[in-house]
């Protein structure tokens, strides 16, 4: 009787065999991710007699290798390892089959991917000029190979192993570990199938063997607090701005008008979205007058009641308000009202938390090694290492980030001053001088200036701010002459000084009045901002009307005087939300402006509606007149009138513009009328007119006022000066 032959059919294909076993250390460095190089253990790779398939797939009950349509089961080897070997020439097009509790679903492979990151990519991340960073690093949906899905790179050189974890796996990353990509510190992952909306964190392994999650640095947008992961998002917005890119530069900031309305968005409206925002908050600050608005900090931050100080996610746009695009949308909105838009940038520190950057690989990365510089002392926070190139890289292409992206207009930069000094806020023994064996952080004073740099060679138009609080030399001066590059400066003296001196009772200010006369000697030292900011409405400080002594027609007429006198000094001006109505009481992030005093039902609304009247105005008359801002930063552009009469409590000076027009501004900051007061003026100017009293009735005040023109003689005008009060006057024709 003949033996019946029982091998398979040439139709069955390939006869699978078992494969070799992992050798243990991998095994074992794989299944605890800590491997640097899962690709060359997991995925299809030549082995003598044919071909190796393994695949990481935990709890699933069966794996499968499909090629032209016949699937061939892997065996499994434990631990949600399954692997064969097929008799083939070469890795051919194959894809997975995953088998879970009954229901199979058929997958790419990520490990049959080459790296999805190029080599110059990598050699800009080394070396730390990579200006476009964060199309480089974090979560990119992409084409790879033909297939849709989402590149992953984080920088975590310190790292024994990384993996993705997120909400397609149940937030365990063991199926998913990624590649080091050598010497740069850049471990990457292209996920098939993973798109935008998928939410995902890095499961990291430290070089201690200690394993935590960690938000991506680079994320373009994070859940809503207090939810902290990572959002995969590409954006799909179409800008409608061009004519307002475009034109942004013509006529450079120092020279041009420049009014600042200063913002929190979550509490100006409190509730409203960004998209909700764009409807209100253009046409409020059209009306009002004022050029830009700035914005508290709007990058991605965890405690509310930090104001966006505290930033954890400093790619993506805090996610209480809507998406990336939604921020988008307001910013178009603005720009299409014509308004500029700034926002806060905050370099010089971030928190703790132990999901966002602090000890990110598990040794400080982001901060400085030596405890006593990475520690900031006043906020509890970490400082950044502005030695370390990738960590200058972060941020310098950060800040281009913010104008390329979202069309931003100015980054107003955070506490400078804490970056500047190594002694910042510490006692003697508590820091290292610099090679040179003085106080100041060379490392920071070159990130600065290389930021500035950055910013201004790639953003035509685009303004930077310091809100710097000491004396430090060359703050807007170039950077090719030693300076740190800023655009212009919070001018925190003057500030700091003319709040003290209004806050005075009338009969005590003679003897403060150097605090309002100072800043004129060192007013061109640096390009100007004369900042009326959150941080002087909050913490007891009182909000500004509130800081006037007297009645409460006393402090309204004073608020008006004050902000008259603010708008006509040397310098740009920027008012925070409420101050520009008066509003009585300090503010509070959580319930935002007082609006309900200008509501017609409120008996002293006209009482506020007439101090928002006067700052519509003002900002006006300012935008309409060259000598009140077009040589801002030239010495010629000035003259005092009146500088010394502490007794009378007046201060008057004339501004002119490029060809010499003048503007004469009168502060009268006592509460009585002075008749028949005498100033110098311009001998080519017969007669001066009336632009501006803040003491008219429609403002609220006691309606001293002229509506003729006051004839010069010999040089000379005698004007009647309304108690508490500005006036403005330009030349006239009688």
């Amino acid at each position: 009787m003949a033996l019946r032959d029982t091998s398979p059919p040439e139709s069955a294909g390939p006869r699978p065999r078992t494969a070799p076993a992992l050798d243990a250390a991998d095994r074992g460095r794989l299944l605890s991710g800590a491997h640097h190089d899962p690709h060359a253990l997991l995925g299809a790779h030549p082995v003598p007699g044919g071909i190796l398939f393994r695949a990481l797939r935990p709890f699933a009950d069966a794996v499968s290798v499909l090629i032209d349509g016949d699937p061939t089961p892997l065996m499994s080897e434990g631990d949600g390892l399954f692997a064969v070997v097929l008799p083939l020439a070469a890795v051919p097009a194959y894809t997975l089959l995953v088998a879970y509790e009954g229901a199979e679903h058929k997958v790419d492979d990520p490990y049959r991917f080459l790296p999805a990151l190029g080599d110059l990519d990598l050699h800009l991340i080394r070396e730390g000029r990579h200006e476009e960073l964060w199309t480089a690093l974090g979560a990119e949906p992409m084409a790879h190979q033909g297939v849709i899905g989402t590149r992953f790179t984080v920088w975590a050189p310190n790292a024994q192993g990384v993996r993705v974890a997120g909400d397609f796996c149940f937030w365990d990353g063991t199926a998913f570990p990624m590649r080091s990509l050598g010497s740069s510190g850049v471990w990457e992952l292209f996920l098939p199938g993973i798109g935008e909306g998928a939410r995902y964190k890095f499961e990291i392994t430290s070089r201690h063997g200690h394993r935590f999650l960690k938000a991506d640095p680079m994320a373009r947008r994070a859940e809503v607090p207090p939810d902290t992961a990572s959002i995969v998002h590409t954006s799909h917005y179409e800008w409608a701005d061009e004519e307002w890119m475009a034109h942004r530069g013509d006529v450079p900031v120092h020279v041009a008008p420049f009014s600042v309305y200063e913002v929190h968005l979550p509490s100006w409206r409190p509730g409203l979205t960004y998209r909700q925002l764009a409807e209100e908050l253009p046409p409020y600050v059209s009306e009002l007058g004022f050029t830009h608005v700035e914005f508290m900090p709007v990058a991605q931050h965890p405690f509310s009641g930090s104001w966006g100080y505290q930033v954890t996610g400093f790619y993506a746009v805090t996610s209480r308000l809507g998406t990336p695009d939604d921020f988008k949308f307001l910013v178009d909105a603005l720009h299409r009202a014509g308004i500029g838009v700034i926002v806060d940038w905050v370099p010089a520190h971030f928190p703790k938390d132990d999901w966002a950057l602090g000890r990110f690989d598990g040794e400080p990365l982001y901060e400085p090694g030596d405890s006593r510089r990475a520690e900031h002392p006043d906020w509890g926070t970490y400082e950044f290492d502005f030695g370390r190139v990738e960590v200058r890289n972060f941020l310098v292409a950060n800040a281009t980030y913010w104008c390329e992206e979202f069309h931003v207009d100015g980054l107003r930069v955070d506490a400078v001053a804490s970056m500047l000094y190594l002694d910042y806020s510490r006692d003697s023994g508590q820091w290292t001088p610099n090679v040179f064996g003085g106080r100041e952080d060379l490392d920071a004073m070159a990130f600065l200036q290389e930021m500035n740099a950055t910013v201004y060679r790639r953003n035509p138009g685009v303004v930077t701010i310091a809100e710097e609080s000491t004396a430090w030399e060359g703050v807007t001066r170039p950077t090719d002459s030693g300076g740190l590059g800023f655009g212009l400066k919070w001018n925190m003296g003057w500030m700091h000084d003319s709040l003290q001196y209004i806050a005075k009772e009338p009969v005590h200010r003679k003897y403060h009045h150097h605090e309002m006369t100072f800043s004129m000697v060192y007013a061109y030292s640096e390009n100007y901002i004369l900042p009326i900011s959150h941080d002087e409405v909050v913490h007891g400080k009182r909000a500004l009307v509130s800081k006037m002594p007297g009645d409460w027609w006393q402090r309204r007429a004073d608020h008006r005087a004050y902000l008259g006198f603010m708008w006509a000094h040397p310098g740009k001006q920027l008012l925070f939300m409420g101050q520009e109505f008066a509003q009585g009481a300090e503010w509070s992030e959580s319930e935002g402006p007082e609006w309900w005093l200008l509501d017609p039902g409120y008996a002293s609304a006209g009482d506020h509606r007439g101090v928002r009247d006067l700052v519509r105005d003002l900002n006006t008359v300012y935008r309409a007149t060259p000598a009140l801002w077009e040589r801002d930063t030239d010495p010629a552009g000035f003259r005092w009138v009146v500088g010394d009469a502490a007794d009378d409590n007046v201060f008057a000076f004339l501004r002119h513009d490029a060809q010499g027009a003048p503007l004469l501004a009168v502060s009268n900051f006592s509460p009585v009328v002075r008749h028949d007061y005498p100033l110098a003026v311009p001998g080519d100017a017969p007669a001066w007119r009336e632009v501006l009293n803040t003491d008219a009735e429609r403002y609220g005040g006691g309606g001293v006022v002229r509506s003729a023109p006051v004839v010069a003689e010999q040089g000379r005008l005698r004007l009647t000066l309304p108690p508490l009060a500005t006036v403005w006057l330009t030349p006239s024709s009688v």
